[in-house]
């Protein structure tokens, strides 16, 4: 008869085994999990601000809360995806914000073919317009593309001059112009910068029309200045109250603290801009929001019975002035207290809104090397004083939390 041979595995043995393999299959689950992004839905449901990979096709163009256009864009700063390329419901989108470094090759203005397309982007799951979002993209790239090494890793545009978390010295005045500031948060932040800045040199108002000839020179033709709102280019000596002329736009409007053109904030060219006659007309004295209709003569312009939205490429211009002008003016030298606020339809009130929107206009338009310049002429030739909020936009968060 034949010998029967018997194995005896020891107890301590096979549990040691069935540990491995349980580990090993979690890991690959985990792994497999890390390695799929996550889809439009469940993005929109892990608003944690975690960093994930989305994957979703381009529906459109977010412009507001609950708009997205699907035609016609008007910027490049965000994109809406979605789990199928036909969706029209916002509340099945997730807005992803485009920062500097990735909008001449994702936004829809600049790239209106996307439309349709799917992506997978890789950014911090939270909040944008109010709507869910994914911020500060670090990857994107089209579905069975492969990413181009340049873009997929980019340095962010703002590192050179802001702060370390120590509150380290980094930008070019931080050493000197701000030394006193540097290092500090909210009102110790806020009471530091205004002593700064309230050191100027005064304009009067016929002095502002060389100086906007001068901080708003057309970097393409010297002989013309481009207008904020509109973005025409127009001849510096075409300046005046006529029709197609250009004259001085007060982005602060001077009845929201009644100040008017008197030297001082009616003439700081901090917040003066030259301006279409009949565009600066429209503007009047609204407060600035999202929405309403058309602006004749000004591209991605809308205006409504109480507000004013600026073309998306200066909407973080516009908001970076009116915080410069609440610091400067803080009503301790005999001007009014100048503060910006979450209403529209201020009127003669030292207020101007809505924060909430300009906030937003700060963050998704960083300073551009046009707005940088005329922070650097307005320093060296004629007001000697800084926007702190050009140099340091991570202030404003700081200040307004």
């Amino acid at each position: 008869m034949p010998q029967q041979l018997t194995i005896r595995v020891r107890p301590r043995l096979a549990l040691v085994a069935v540990l491995l393999l349980v580990a090993f299959v979690a890991t690959t689950a985990r792994a497999a999990t890390a390695a799929t992004p996550l889809t439009v839905a469940q993005a929109m449901g892990t608003q944690n601000s975690s960093v994930q990979a989305v994957r979703g096709y381009v529906v459109g163009e977010p412009v507001a809360t609950t708009t997205v256009n699907r035609s016609g864009f008007t910027g490049d700063l965000a994109v809406a995806l979605a789990d199928t390329a036909g969706e029209t419901s916002t509340t099945k989108m997730v807005y992803v914000q485009l920062t500097s470094q990735w909008r001449s090759a994702w936004g829809l203005k600049t790239n209106p073919s996307l439309m349709g397309r799917q992506l997978d982007v890789t950014g911090t799951l939270t909040a944008y317009f109010s709507h869910a979002g994914l911020k500060s993209p670090t990857a994107i790239s089209a579905v069975g593309s492969t990413p181009n090494p340049t873009t997929t890793s980019p340095t962010p545009t703002t590192t050179t001059t802001s702060p370390s978390p120590t509150g380290t010295a980094t930008g070019p005045y931080d050493g000197t112009y701000y030394a006193s500031a540097i290092g500090k948060t909210g009102s110790a932040l806020r009471t530091s910068l205004h002593s700064i800045i309230k050191s100027q040199t005064v304009l009067t108002y016929d002095q502002v029309w060389n100086a906007l000839k001068d901080t708003d020179q057309d970097p393409n033709n010297a002989n013309n200045v481009i207008e904020i709102y509109s973005g025409r280019s127009i001849a510096k000596s075409d300046n005046g109250g006529g029709v197609d002329q250009w004259n001085r736009e007060h982005v602060w409007a001077k009845s929201h603290g009644d100040f008017g053109t008197a030297n001082g904030p009616g003439t700081d060219v901090h917040h003066l801009r030259p301006e279409d006659v009949s565009v600066n007309s429209t503007r009047g004295n609204l407060d600035f929001d999202n929405g309403g209709s058309s602006v004749a003569q000004c591209t991605g312009c809308l205006s409504d019975g109480d507000s004013f939205q600026p073309r998306d490429a200066v909407k973080g211009d516009v908001a970076r002035m009116i915080f410069y002008m609440a610091i400067r003016y803080e009503g301790d030298d005999a001007w009014p207290n100048l503060e910006p606020n979450e209403s529209v339809g201020n009127g003669t009130a030292p207020n101007i809104g809505k924060l909430s929107v300009l906030k937003a206009w700060s963050a998704g338009d960083p300073p551009d090397a046009f707005e940088k310049r005329r922070n650097q002429v307005i320093y060296d030739t004629w007001q000697h004083n800084r926007n702190p909020f050009i140099d340091h936009p991570e202030w404003v968060s700081s200040i307004w939390p």
